[in-house]
């Protein structure tokens, strides 16, 4: 008898190991498929900025500058080998973008060009989706790091070297918020 309950206790102590791994595995899975949600929007953000900026040098020859600080923390942005660099990167793009936003203001003809319009309704949906992408994410990655860090959970954490995720946090302040697009006066 005392064997079918130490076989029993054992039993259960295998399944409770086994399903926390595998809890922190599928936890671990929905943080890699919120980053690389984010990765797309992204990527899209990325590729809409080159046609943004030609559709505008014709009308803005003065600014080179800021064209070139554009290009610049573009390509930064998509080297970013890891969350925290991307952040960082992507609050530096996210700078020169407003900038350049505000720039336009000068130019009203620019300002009328209908596909400067539609490039500019489709950077301004994608911050949207990035936002809301890198909500998802953050709330992945704290579910995520609550449960390597928390009792029982973190001693199998530990054991199969489960590591707390970065959040995707933006560190310039701009970013935070969604560029203001104005076609008014």
């Amino acid at each position: 008898m005392a064997w079918i309950i130490v076989l029993v206790v054992v039993a259960v102590i295998v399944f409770a190991i086994i399903g926390m791994y595998n809890s922190l595995v599928a936890l671990r899975n929905q943080v890699d498929n919120a980053w690389s949600q984010i990765s797309v929007q992204l990527k899209r953000r990325h590729d809409l900025i080159p046609n943004l900026i030609e559709t505008a040098k014709g009308y803005m020859q003065h600014e080179r500058g800021t064209f070139e600080a554009i290009t610049a923390a573009r390509s930064q942005a998509m080297g970013a080998k890891n969350v925290a660099d991307a952040g960082k990167a992507e609050g530096v793009l996210g700078a020169a973008l407003s900038k350049f936003l505000l720039t336009v203001e000068a130019y009203p003809d620019l300002k009328a060009n209908q596909n400067f319009l539609a490039l500019q309704e489709e950077l301004s949906s994608t911050e949207n989706k990035i936002a809301f992408s890198r909500q998802a994410y953050n709330d992945q990655v704290l579910f995520f790091n609550n449960k390597t860090q928390m009792f029982p959970s973190n001693i199998i954490a530990g054991m199969f070297n489960f590591s707390k995720r970065e959040f995707f946090e933006l560190e310039n302040e701009s970013e935070k918020a969604v560029p203001k697009i104005s076609f008014g006066n």
